[in-house]
């Protein structure tokens, strides 16, 4: 197959960068195809968006207008809407996902900018009366640029579900595009070019392989709030970078997402989940279900069908309607997962499905990994610890609630986490035991735009979502009057 071979280029201050001969190139992890190039960015480049955000914060009145921040957001969604296909087209192409996969990120993107533009229109303020003769109101003002640093793995949605909010609040922004992601981030800012109601300069988008254009960003001080999507480890470094400024850091990081199964729970129910939060975008999810706690009760006879289900799954690109997981991201990818299942194996996990990297033939080219199920019972071990952003999930058994609990807690994330029991109390009883930010009943990744989202523990600070999204790129103020 042909494509027609595009460059990605960054998009400051309303203008095109110029582009790069002959640019970097972007593949195709399916078939490790060239599918276009990019303009690949670095700190001068961050300097450059920065700049231009700060005067359109300081001069174009966004900050000020509630509803005209309200209208440009509807515009910004409509502006999605026309270009849904494209971007489905794009993310299959570039990032590996299926079409069903993608278009379930995409579909979350003008909803994410609706909500927002209603959010414009309340600032969640408040006056009281302190006394008599007196008021004291408390406000909510813009704190000023937001920088957006965003994954590869959904970065169509992700870029947005920060931007949406920084732009409610009254924020301008600057979005750094990972190079996995460049022809994502061209579609994404050819939607923002073709919405007249944002300021030039408002959003300013660049690419970036490496990483010295986002260190700018953690690190200027015109840039006071960062809103973080990705690793742990990056994390880290950037909270302490921030803090030598003092700067706010909206963060979601790593997740290690067990399904508690219970004796009781719906067992073709379940199966059928846990086989789809292994393999939905070949584990690359900040939410795939990596550990599958199983009740005594069951544990033989669930193991077993989810181990039938896992070897029947059939590794392909996007372009074949029959293929039921696509690529990871690269084989570089495909090399760190096997040598984590490796290490498990060496220290002793139990291998109910080996899966690997695929030795079809037919996808040679590409990035494919195989589902692989391990059986352990050891919590300690590093694939039952670390996340492995793969389709790698361990199992472990348990006798009683309090023991599934206690495995279920026994890591340093808390994202998310799913119970399955068809008990009236459990899930709830459970759910309010269990150390994440959003558990599942019967269910499992349950994402919505209107309700908060984020992480415990290792897993992340702050939340993205509901009405507690504006709170990262928001500052209160007090006035108190008197008056006669």
């Amino acid at each position: 197959m042909t494509h027609q071979l595009e460059q990605a280029r960054h998009w400051i201050d309303g203008e095109w960068a110029a582009p790069e001969s002959p640019g970097s190139p972007s593949t195709d992890p399916a078939t490790g195809e060239t599918i276009g190039t990019y303009t690949d960015g670095d700190r001068a480049v961050a300097e450059a968006a920065v700049r231009a955000a700060v005067h359109a914060f300081e001069h174009s009145g966004w900050r000020d207008d509630a509803m005209r921040r309200s209208t440009a957001l509807h515009r910004l969604a409509d502006a999605y809407e026309a270009r849904t296909g494209d971007l489905i087209d794009t993310l299959c192409l570039e990032n590996g996902k299926l079409r069903g996969e993608a278009a379930y990120e995409v579909h979350f993107i003008p909803r994410a900018l609706r909500f927002a533009a209603g959010l414009a229109l309340h600032d969640f303020g408040r006056v009281t009366g302190t006394k008599p003769g007196q008021q004291s109101m408390s406000i909510r003002q813009p704190v000023g640029v937001a920088g957006i640093i965003t994954p590869w793995n959904s970065p169509a949605y992700l870029s947005v579900r920060s931007l949406a909010p920084a732009l409610a609040a009254g924020c301008a922004a600057v979005v750094k595009m990972p190079a996995q992601a460049a022809q994502t981030a061209r579609v994404m800012s050819e939607i923002l070019a073709a919405v007249d109601e944002l300021p030039r300069g408002l959003v300013n988008v660049f690419i970036e392989s490496g990483s010295q254009g986002a260190s700018h960003l953690v690190k200027s001080p015109h840039v006071p709030v960062i809103s973080y999507t990705g690793s742990t480890a990056v994390g880290r470094v950037i909270l302490a970078d921030a803090a030598a400024s003092l700067k706010r850091v909206g963060a979601e990081l790593g997740g290690k997402t067990p399904h508690l199964v219970f004796a009781d729970a719906d067992f073709d129910a379940a199966l059928e989940t846990v086989v789809a939060s292994c393999t939905v975008f070949a584990g690359q999810f900040c939410m795939t279900g990596s550990r599958v706690l199983v009740q005594d009760e069951i544990a033989d006879r669930f193991l077993a069908a989810l181990a039938r289900r896992l070897e029947q799954v059939r590794p392909g690109p996007a372009a074949d309607p029959e293929s039921q997981i696509g690529p990871m991201i690269d084989k570089a990818a495909v090399a760190r997962v096997d040598a984590l299942v490796e290490e498990a194996l060496a220290a002793g996990a139990k291998p109910l499905v080996r899966g690997g990297p695929s030795t079809d033939p037919a996808l040679a080219r590409g990035a494919f990994y195989h589902p692989t199920l391990l059986e352990v019972t050891d919590s300690s071990l590093p694939v039952v610890q670390e996340e492995v952003f793969g389709p790698v999930q361990v199992a472990q058994r348990f006798a009683t609630e309090e023991e599934a609990v206690d495995l279920a807690n026994a890591t340093r994330y808390g994202l998310s986490a799913c119970v399955w029991s068809r008990d009236v109390d459990r899930p709830l009883r459970v759910a309010r035991r269990l150390d994440a930010g959003l558990i599942s009943v019967n269910s499992w990744a349950n994402l919505a735009v209107e309700t908060e989202e984020g992480g415990w523990k290792g897993s992340g600070l702050g939340r993205l979502g509901g009405v507690a999204s504006l709170d990262d790129f928001t500052e209160y103020k007090q006035i108190t009057q008197n008056y006669l």
